[in-house]
């Protein structure tokens, strides 16, 4: 990866990064990574003015994957955070190689999670999430 994006440096060619395993193989981790590095090396400053507004969107960027963990990812039995969706992460560079701009897509969602989890696994992170600041009331109705 970091010959990949050494090489888009000095091409200023399309990089893309595909990250496909079996279950439990670590992409969620990598792809943090992967993630850190490519802000890391945007948020290099050119000049103190660009870098620190730029700044906030590679902070941006790497902080999105805790939200989506949580409304995506669920404990399996191979993994206590697996990813039960696929996205497409698109992060623009300018000519500078700053960051201008990153969107996700979602393309797919285990959505039958929400109603029905194998033994030994659990519906996806966010519905604990919810819960964790209830009464005990309300968490003994679920």
């Amino acid at each position: 990866m970091v010959a990949e994006c050494q090489q888009r440096k000095a091409d200023d060619l399309i990089t893309t990064y595909y990250n496909h395993n079996e279950s439990g193989a670590g992409k969620t981790e990598n792809e943090k990574e992967v993630i850190q590095y490519l802000a890391y090396i945007a948020a290099a400053p050119k000049s103190s003015q660009r870098f620190i507004c730029e700044n906030e969107l590679e902070a941006q960027i790497v902080q999105v994957n805790t939200i989506l963990e949580a409304f995506g990812n669920a404990k399996t039995v191979k993994n206590d955070n697996s990813s039960r969706f696929s996205k497409f992460i698109r992060i623009n560079f300018d000519t500078s190689n700053f960051i201008t701009d990153a969107s996700i897509e979602r393309y797919s969602l285990e959505k039958s999670r929400t109603i029905y989890q194998a033994k030994e696994e659990r519906i996806f992170h966010i519905f604990y999430h919810l819960l964790h600041g209830a009464n005990t009331k309300l968490i003994r109705r679920f």
